[in-house]
């Protein structure tokens, strides 16, 4: 198993590809600039996303996309349905000790299971390839959609923190989770993501 296999806690992630019954998760690139800043720029998702501004334009998209490029701390795939963005979904290496699932859709693609699948495949990914034992996310406790795909996902509810929101400008209640290794691995049955290494 993979998991078995020592691995160092942070390293350059290979550029892949995940798959699953309906996603496609790849990295971003410039050509997706005017997807991203589309999709993002939407109050209702920058009001549940700590770091997102908004207005979100083009230019936020442009430096997003080159910051993760440069970044061997940011694990990050842009969402797609049948060659569609639909969102983002990453793994925050801010906090070495303490990273971090986070996500977004774009409007449209709210409430059809897309947030759940792709979480899924990126928390298989985090599990399979690095060591550590626990990875953290949060909802806004104003956000039960968001709340609902962590526990889907064997999320276990660890507390309430003030977090600050750029779109916000204030800090405001997050419901914190955290996800163990073994929680996960009783729970790999969940989905049939496979991974591509390209």
């Amino acid at each position: 198993m993979l998991q078995d296999i020592p691995t160092p806690t942070l390293r350059e992630a290979s550029p892949c590809v995940l798959e699953t019954e309906r996603l496609s998760l790849r990295k971003p690139t410039l050509a997706d600039v005017k997807a991203i800043a589309r999709l993002a720029n939407d109050r209702r998702i920058a009001e549940n996303t700590r770091r997102l501004p908004y207005p979100y334009l083009q230019d936020h998209a442009v430096e997003f996309v080159r910051a993760t490029a440069a970044a061997a701390r940011e694990t990050v795939f842009l969402i797609e349905n049948n060659h569609t963005p639909l969102g983002m979904v990453g793994i925050s290496w801010l906090d070495p000790d303490a990273p971090e699932l986070g996500y977004w859709l774009g409007v449209d693609h709210w409430g059809q299971g897309f947030g759940t699948e792709a979480a899924r495949a990126v928390i298989d990914y985090y599990f399979e390839e690095y060591s550590q034992d626990l990875l953290f996310s949060g909802a806004r406790v104003a956000n039960p959609s968001s709340r609902n795909i962590l526990e889907k996902c064997g999320f276990q509810w660890s507390g309430v923190e003030l977090h600050r929101f750029e779109a916000l400008g204030c800090s405001t209640p997050v419901d914190c989770f955290r996800l163990s290794r073994g929680v996960w691995s009783s729970l790999k049955n969940w989905s049939s993501s496979t991974r591509r290494d390209g």
